[in-house]
């Protein structure tokens, strides 16, 4: 279960764009993943937004917890379109080494649909597969352009909007609701000021096995909670804290770093 909520959190890690953004800009920022206080992850994300084009780079360490949390490293990277009203994805690709094993997925998009997408190893389809529709693979977007949202300020529009994802195995609603104002207070993370909150709905479409305990476990529980902060002028927002609630502890993302 917490490998897969691993996975969602690391999905929650990149920007939020506030306002229609012209300039260029060049940005990263660092996080550190922890299960019940125990340090599991490090994950950086660079960003890099010519104010017509922008691409994303993740990269992730993984150092394990167990049986639990398998060590190993993730890396994703993604380019589009910057102009619009918000980010469009035009390629994504995903890679995961952990216990010797390697996983690729890599997504194409033409409008907010995908045009093609591809697998390895490909995953193999069970009688409690829910089968991808080509009804499910339009207006979608990756997993990390998805939280790159465009708003005015750090205010509850922020969290007023459901995301449209598609992992290239996986297609997923997340639906974001404003819970609160808050404020970042200790000095050992990388801000200090004013948060939104935003509560986290996991709704799965397709592609996922019903018989998954963690698919399950995340479309029910309502303790997904999603803290956005300003990158200082830059227009962008970031996530500066995520936690996600397991049997094992809170799975919990923190900001250390940001730099724009």
């Amino acid at each position: 279960m917490i490998r897969t909520a691993l996975a969602l959190i690391v999905a929650l890690v990149p920007f939020s764009f506030s306002s229609v953004q012209a300039a260029p800009v060049d940005a990263s920022v660092s996080y550190v993943v922890t299960v019940g206080g125990i340090n599991v992850a490090m994950v950086d994300i660079d960003l890099d937004d010519s104010g017509a084009r922008y691409e994303l780079a993740l990269s992730a360490r993984v150092a394990g917890l167990g049986s639990v949390v398998a060590s190993g490293t993730a890396s994703a990277k993604v380019s589009g379109v910057s102009s619009g009203a918000s980010l469009q994805s035009q390629s994504f690709a995903l890679e995961t080494r952990a216990n010797g094993e390697v996983f690729t997925a890599n997504v194409g998009y033409e409008g907010r649909n995908v045009s093609a997408f591809q697998v390895q190893p490909p995953v193999l389809d069970a009688y409690d597969r829910v089968p991808l529709e080509r009804g499910h693979l339009t207006g979608v977007g990756d997993f990390l352009s998805a939280f790159i949202l465009k708003g005015r300020e750090l205010d509850r529009s922020l969290c007023e909007r459901t995301l449209k994802i598609f992992t290239g195995v996986e297609r997923f609603n997340i639906k974001l609701g404003f819970l609160d104002n808050d404020e970042a207070t200790s000095p050992r993370t990388g801000y200090q000021g004013p948060l939104v909150a935003c509560s986290l709905k996991y709704q799965p479409i397709s592609g996922h096995f019903q018989s998954s305990e963690m698919t399950n476990y995340l479309a029910d529980t309502s303790r997904m909670i999603l803290w956005y902060a300003p990158l200082g002028q830059t227009g962008y927002f970031i996530p500066y804290r995520v936690i996600i609630g397991t049997s094992m502890g809170d799975l919990s993302m923190v900001l250390t770093r940001a730099q724009s």
